[in-house]
C-alpha cells in the first residue's frame, strides 16, 4: 500500500495528554529512591536553591526515607503495580474508547514512567498537531499542576516544536467534577456518619505566597480565601475550600458535620493547617465515632490515600477512641468521572 502524500494528510489532528504525578517503578528501595530523588529535586516541589536542595535530598532524606517508603508502597502494591499508575492507565483506555479513533489519548507521569518524553514522541509519531494537556490535578499548585504543565511545554518544544499546546485549567469548581465527587460519595454518606473530613494534600505556606500574583493576599488575613482576589486563580487553599463549598451543597452535607484538613507534610516549615493526623485525634476525642474521609485533591487512589489515610489514619482515629472509619475512594474509574473527563476534553478542544 502506498502511503498518502503529506498534502493528502489531515491538516490538523487533535490529541490529549493526561498527566498524573507518578510512582516508583517497583517497591524496591532503589526504585523508590530513584523516584524520590526526581520528585524532591524538582524546584517546584522543594523550592530551595539547588545546593541546599541537593544537600537536603541526598544527605537528609534519601539515606533513610526510601526504606520507609518502600515498606509503605508494599502495603498497597497490586498485581498491576502502582495503584495510581494502573488506575490512570485504565482511565486512559476508557476515555480512548469513548472518544474513538479521531482523538488520540496518551498518558504520562510527571515523575518516572510512563514519562512525558515517551508520550510526546508517540503523539508526534501519530501526527498529532494540536495537543490538549490535561493535568489530573483539580487544584492549582506549583508542586503538581504547574510543574506538570511546565515540563510538558519543555518536552514538546524540544521533541515536537510544531505541536500546538493547550492547557486544561484547574477544574476545582467544575460542576461535572463536583457532581462526580458527590456521586462517588453518595453511598457512604447515605449509610450515615458522624463527621465528614475533607483531607487535601498539604503544601508549605510559602508556596501559596510564591504563587500569589498580588504579593499581599494569600494568608494575609483569616478570611483571605473567601475575600475575592485575583490571587485565587493560583491559590491552592482557596480552590480547595471552593471545592468543599460546592460539594457540601451538591451532597447536602450539614455545616456542623464536616471540616477540612491538610495531609502529607514534610519538613519543619509551616504547612497548611489543620494537619489531618492531628484532626483524627481531635475528632475522636471530641466524640466522633463514625468518621468518613474524602480526598478531593487526588483523582486516583495512591500511597497518600490508601496507606496514609486508610491505614495509618484509621489507626490514629481508633486509638484515640473512634469506632468506625471509612475512606471514600478517589474518583478512579467512576462512570460519572469518566463522563466529566470526556465532557471537559470535548469542550476544551472545541473552544
Amino acid at each position: 500500500m502506498i502511503p498518502p502524500k503529506e498534502s493528502q494528510l489531515p491538516s490538523r489532528k487533535p490529541g490529549v495528554l493526561l498527566i498524573n504525578l507518578g510512582s516508583p517503578d517497583s517497591t524496591s528501595v532503589s526504585d523508590v529512591r530513584k523516584y524520590l530523588r526526581e520528585f524532591l529535586m524538582d524546584p517546584r516541589v522543594l523550592d530551595a536553591p539547588w545546593p541546599i536542595r541537593w544537600g537536603v535530598v541526598n544527605l537528609a532524606i534519601l539515606p533513610r526515607r526510601p526504606v520507609e517508603s518502600a515498606e509503605a508502597y508494599k502495603k498497597i502494591w497490586t498485581r498491576e503495580g502502582s495503584p495510581l499508575v494502573a488506575t490512570s492507565r485504565h482511565v486512559q483506555r476508557e476515555l480512548q474508547q469513548r472518544v474513538g479513533e479521531a482523538l488520540v489519548i496518551e498518558l504520562a507521569m510527571r515523575y518516572q514512567t510512563p514519562d512525558i518524553e515517551s508520550a510526546v514522541t508517540r503523539l508526534r509519531a501519530q501526527r498529532v498537531t494540536d495537543l490538549l494537556v490535561f493535568p489530573l490535578f483539580p487544584h492549582f499548585a506549583m508542586s503538581s499542576f504547574e510543574t506538570a504543565v511546565v515540563r510538558a511545554r519543555e518536552v514538546a518544544a524540544e521533541l515536537a516544536p510544531e505541536m500546538k499546546l493547550k492547557i486544561v485549567e484547574p477544574y476545582y469548581n467544575n460542576p461535572d467534577y463536583i457532581e462526580a465527587l458527590a456521586a462517588s460519595a453518595a453511598d457512604f454518606l447515605g449509610a450515615g456518619y458522624d463527621h465528614l473530613l475533607f483531607s487535601f494534600h498539604g503544601l508549605p505556606e510559602r508556596h501559596l505566597r510564591k504563587a500569589d500574583p498580588t504579593g499581599s493576599h494569600c494568608l494575609a488575613t483569616p478570611d483571605c480565601c473567601t475575600t475575592p482576589s485575583p490571587a485565587h486563580r493560583t491559590c491552592y487553599r482557596a480552590q480547595c475550600f471552593a471545592t468543599v463549598r460546592a460539594f457540601v451543597e451538591a451532597a447536602g452535607v450539614p455545616a456542623e458535620k464536616y471540616s477540612v484538613s491538610f495531609q502529607s507534610r514534610l519538613g519543619r516549615d509551616p504547612w497548611l493547617k489543620p494537619y489531618t493526623d492531628f484532626e483524627f485525634t481531635r475528632l475522636a476525642e471530641n466524640g466522633v465515632k463514625k468518621l468518613l474521609v474524602i480526598c478531593p485533591a487526588f483523582v486516583s487512589d495512591c500511597l497518600e490515600t490508601l496507606e496514609e489515610i486508610a491505614m495509618r489514619g484509621r489507626e490514629i482515629f481508633t486509638e484515640a477512641g473512634g469506632v468506625e472509619f471509612a475512606l471514600i475512594p478517589c474518583l478512579n474509574e467512576h462512570p460519572r468521572w469518566l463522563d466529566a473527563l470526556e465532557k471537559m476534553v470535548r469542550e476544551d478542544l472545541s473552544r
